[in-house]
């Protein structure tokens, strides 16, 4: 058994990560603009792409493992780096590098752009919160009436009133 099944399935997720790289792109916009409800369609997108990379990662350890049954190597030692090193030769292992540089870079940049993706959520959520305690008076001003000097029986003061009575 040759690896290019292990080949073919590390092409699609090449696949689904660019496209996962590119609603990641299209998130960091709509955090930008602040559109929520289309934000919140792009996540139902963004899940049903992570269902499909772990489907597809799970067909990908699948054909490893057949892989390694065949060459009877140990599952358990076995990375893309040591079939690439010491079980494939030409073609093959020239694809196999490449695809495997191709997805550990798309990985690096979904990577960066979901760390900006969360900055940006972060400071979208602290002016969220800013403005609401703007917004909200404090408890302290609630009260009506001096606070620093409290209403006591002992107070030799008359109580006025705003009225005159009099008139």
């Amino acid at each position: 058994m040759s690896v290019q099944p292990i080949i073919n399935q590390l092409n699609k997720l090449i696949e689904l990560h660019e496209s996962l790289l590119h609603v990641s792109n299209q998130k960091t916009e709509l955090l930008k603009e602040g559109d929520t409800t289309a934000l919140q369609k792009l996540l139902v997108n963004e899940q049903r792409h992570i269902q499909a990379i772990n489907q597809i990662e799970q067909k990908r350890i699948e054909s490893v493992s057949d892989w390694a049954r065949e060459h009877q190597v140990k599952e358990d030692t076995l990375t893309v780096s040591t079939i690439i090193e010491e079980h494939t030769t030409g073609a093959e292992k020239e694809q196999l590098e490449q695809a495997t540089v191709q997805l550990a870079e798309l990985l690096l940049s979904i990577r960066r752009q979901e760390d900006l993706n969360k900055q940006l959520t972060q400071q979208s959520l602290q002016f969220v919160q800013l403005s609401l305690d703007m917004v909200q008076p404090a408890m302290k001003n609630m009260n009506y009436g001096n606070s620093k000097h409290p209403v006591s029986s002992n107070t030799t003061a008359p109580k006025r009133s705003v009225f005159d009575s009099k008139a």
